[in-house]
């Protein structure tokens, strides 16, 4: 049966659902560039406002992960697990987690993205070491995991090309927020990177892309019951994202401050949820003897993590990109930081050039801020609260116009959220 863009593009404009067959002729016609780049952001957009039921999820998946080959990664001789974040501010756990699972003994094989929207993107973060390279062929990403015990890269060539080509558009097309396109980017990837066990970090609050904790829940079931379907043992932990995460938000900052979490003097919530997330994929492959908390303290996984940007070509050594202008936001009146707006944050980041404003766009690594306080902290009038970094001093008045109203300060105390907020595992949720 034949079909055409225009034609797909229609059924879901109107509200209906797409059948197996037009799913896959079109993930498998934009591939091959047979649907324009302006059709599939039409039909982007069709479903982000129309949305796609279960079923069609899940084809939509299938047809992603059908674009291209799947990895097999048996004969291995550690069990293999993977974590997927949703997509945060500041969120470089992917930085800290990765090599700690691997010196509990683990593989990992973490294939990652760019930055979309207003949150940053593991590759972009890692680029800003001096040579480290995020394409690995299919031999290389096999030969680490044998030898290193984990890979940081974006997907090969072959994996869900359909995908790679989606993730870029809806960066840039105001549909990165649809909950069906989510899980079909994450699920497509992780299915057919062949890992045995998937944990799920699903992100809520101002600063995620689903901010109500339904929504997250919602994600997060469909995601389990994707990966469940297609034989990956999957769970998932809910995590507050209304406060940037750490201390940093940008990609060079972020790799210093994951380097000094791996050396054990970093933030207490990055490593918290570390830690916590360490757990939970050690529990999955069957591991839950080991404690990462001890591993992480013996240094063990600063030398993984030395090992794993050594084996990709970067220089773990090297200085890290530094910006050439920063400017410090301080506090007009005294009292207590009661919020830090995360999505406000991550924006102003972007505006500072650590963001995308088209797919071909080049980050600046140096760019992002600081965040010098957080919420619960007390402060007097003129104390620093944010730093701006960038290498285009013409963009800080853009941040701070964004970042006017993104920090309150109150009197009397303030309740800090806890690291996890729910851990969903199967139909089963546990609050």
């Amino acid at each position: 049966m034949s079909h055409s863009a225009v034609e797909v593009i229609r059924v879901k404009r109107d509200g209906g659902r797409l059948s197996t067959e037009q799913i896959h002729w079109v993930v498998d016609a934009y591939a091959r560039g047979e649907v324009a780049e302006e059709q599939m952001s039409a039909l982007a957009m069709a479903i982000l406002l129309r949305g796609m039921d279960d079923s069609e999820t899940a084809r939509w998946t299938t047809a992603m992960v059908e674009s291209g080959e799947a990895l097999d990664l048996g004969g291995l001789d550690r069990p293999t697990v993977d974590k997927h974040s949703t997509g945060g501010v500041g969120d470089k756990i992917t930085l800290v987690l990765t090599p700690l699972v691997a010196a509990c003994g683990a593989a990992v094989p973490q294939l990652s993205g760019r930055g979309l929207g207003h949150t940053g993107g593991t590759l972009d973060k890692l680029e800003s070491i001096p040579g480290w390279r995020a394409r690995l062929s299919t031999s290389e990403l096999r030969r680490n995991l044998d030898e290193v015990g984990a890979v940081i890269c974006a997907p090969t060539e072959g994996i869900a090309p359909a995908d790679r080509r989606m993730y870029a558009l809806r960066d840039v097309t105001g549909t990165v927020e649809s909950v069906p396109l989510i899980a079909a980017s994450i699920m497509s990837k992780k299915i057919a990177e062949g890992t045995d066990s998937l944990v799920l970090d699903v992100k809520c609050g101002s600063g995620a892309f689903m901010t109500e904790p339904e929504r997250a829940r919602r994600l997060a079931r469909t995601l389990i019951a994707i990966g469940t379907d297609n034989g990956v043992r999957t769970s998932a932990l809910l995590t507050p994202m209304s406060t940037p995460l750490g201390a940093t938000v940008g990609n060079a900052l972020e790799v210093e401050e994951a380097v000094r979490v791996l050396r054990g003097r970093g933030p207490s919530d990055v490593t918290e949820l570390t830690l916590a997330l360490a757990r939970e994929m050690l529990a999955a492959c069957g591991l839950s003897d080991v404690d990462p908390a001890r591993v992480l303290e013996s240094g063990a996984a600063y030398r993984q993590w030395r090992a794993l940007v050594a084996a990709q070509g970067g220089d773990p050594d090297a200085e890290l990109p530094e910006a050439a202008h920063v400017h410090t936001l301080c506090a007009t009146r005294g009292g207590t930081l009661g919020e830090l707006d995360a999505r406000a944050i991550g924006e102003a980041a972007w505006l500072l050039g650590a963001g995308r404003a088209r797919k071909e766009d080049e980050v600046r690594h140096a760019a992002g801020i600081r965040c010098l306080v957080k919420p619960g902290d007390r402060v007097s009038e003129g104390d620093p609260l944010l730093e701006l970094h960038t290498d285009e001093p013409s963009t800080i008045e853009d941040a701070l116009r964004r970042l006017h109203g993104a920090h309150e300060i109150t009197e009397g105390e303030v309740r800090r959220q806890p690291t996890v907020l729910e851990r969903v595992g199967g139909a089963d949720a546990e609050v």
